[in-house]
């Protein structure tokens, strides 16, 4: 028996476009499988790579130069005022009130003096002034009688104009003897010596019965005011310009160590001497307690009067090129900024920057030789605050 065969019929259409969408899918597959882990691995090694050809630096701050001004300067400690006190008047020290040590007030009698010779010239002043008070009235009355004599064409007018010049003179006798009197006792009045301010009797030099010339005589006392006392310093003239009125200091004592008292500075020579290229200044220190004593020795320390313009910079953060000398600023954006830049002294390990840098800067420590303006670069985990 024949029998005749069937061909089979072709799949229907949805079922191979079925089969096409599963095909694309896992070869979609098999090239995310593939191709994208070699894709992060580059772009690993990509970040890699730049980081690794990126510079790692570190940073560090300008300081403000060191004045040395902080350096103890000697001083001479004096009072305030000081004299020597002499006597005006003539005698022998007939007793003496006050000794050393002594605080005396303003016009207090320290001394009197016994002068026997000023009471006779004295007596003779005013026995002077009698005679020529009464020679006065005597020629007033002559003058007056040949005045009226005159009237009458008894006297010459030569003879009348006589005795009215005499009596002209004898009022400027008069006024002479009492000039003269005048003088006698005021100088009388300088048998007592009196304080001319109030302070303290720093020397005696005299005793009762020594015999006292007036004028260029011995010095009888010396006598200080020591509150405020006057502190003197010389200041060497690169810092004058430093020095201001009513800058505060630091004062201290070899005798008391440890302790520093507050002086103010009043007012400076306004001239460098020439000799030794220093400024004096003048400070005052309070002295309510008579702790400290005029003619000692003292060392001041100036306090800064003004914020340092001058900064410091570790001498490894400046670059030295054919540009110039320059430092490496790092931005915000950490780009490199190369700076030109004013040197001063150089301490070692520090330099003094004149101009070109701001305290708040921050400048590249040991920067790499490569190192360009706009290259950046990345910041060290430890950074360097400051330049001490």
């Amino acid at each position: 028996m024949n029998s005749t065969a069937t061909p089979s019929s072709p799949p229907p259409p949805h079922l191979l476009r079925r089969i096409a969408e599963i095909a694309v899918v896992l070869i979609v597959i098999g090239l995310i499988i593939g191709l994208v882990p070699r894709w992060l691995a580059h772009r690993k090694l990509l970040a890699q790579t730049f980081t690794d050809a990126t510079p790692i630096v570190s940073v560090i701050s300008a300081a403000p130069a060191k004045s040395e001004l902080g350096t103890p300067l000697p001083a001479n400690v004096q009072a305030f005022i000081q004299a020597s006190i002499h006597a005006r008047a003539s005698g022998y020290l007939k007793n003496w009130f006050v000794d050393i040590g002594d605080h005396v007030t303003n016009g207090q009698v320290i001394a009197e003096i016994d002068t026997p010779e000023l009471d006779e010239q004295l007596d003779q002043a005013k026995a002077q002034l009698d005679q020529a008070q009464a020679s006065l009235d005597l020629s007033k009355i002559t003058a007056d009688r040949w005045t009226a004599l005159l009237k009458t064409a008894s006297v010459s007018e030569q003879d009348a104009a006589e005795k009215q010049s005499d009596y002209v003179l004898q009022q400027a006798n008069v006024e002479a003897a009492r000039a003269n009197l005048k003088r006698l006792q005021d100088l009388k009045s300088f048998d007592n010596v009196a304080a001319p301010f109030a302070g303290v009797i720093t020397a005696r030099n005299t005793d009762i019965g020594q015999l006292i010339a007036a004028g260029s005589g011995a010095e009888l006392y010396r006598m200080a005011q020591t509150d405020p006392l006057r502190v003197y310093v010389q200041v060497p003239q690169q810092y004058i310009y430093d020095i201001v009125p009513g800058q505060k200091a630091q004062l201290s004592f070899l005798e008391l160590p440890g302790r520093t008292f507050e002086a103010t500075v009043t007012q400076t020579a306004g001239a460098v001497d020439p000799t030794t290229r220093t400024l004096q200044v003048e400070l005052q220190l309070p002295n309510p307690h008579g702790e400290f004593f005029a003619g000692s020795y003292a060392q001041v320390q100036f306090n800064q009067s003004f914020e340092p313009k001058v900064l410091t910079i570790s001498d490894n953060a400046i670059i030295f090129r054919a540009q110039g000398t320059q430092v490496a600023i790092l931005g915000p954006d950490n780009k490199v900024q190369l700076r030109d830049v004013v040197l001063g002294r150089d301490y070692g390990d520090i330099i003094e920057v004149l101009a070109g840098l701001k305290a708040d800067d921050r400048v590249i420590n040991n920067p790499p030789d490569a190192i360009a303006d706009g290259m950046t670069v990345q910041l060290a985990q430890t950074e360097t605050n400051s330049v001490q």
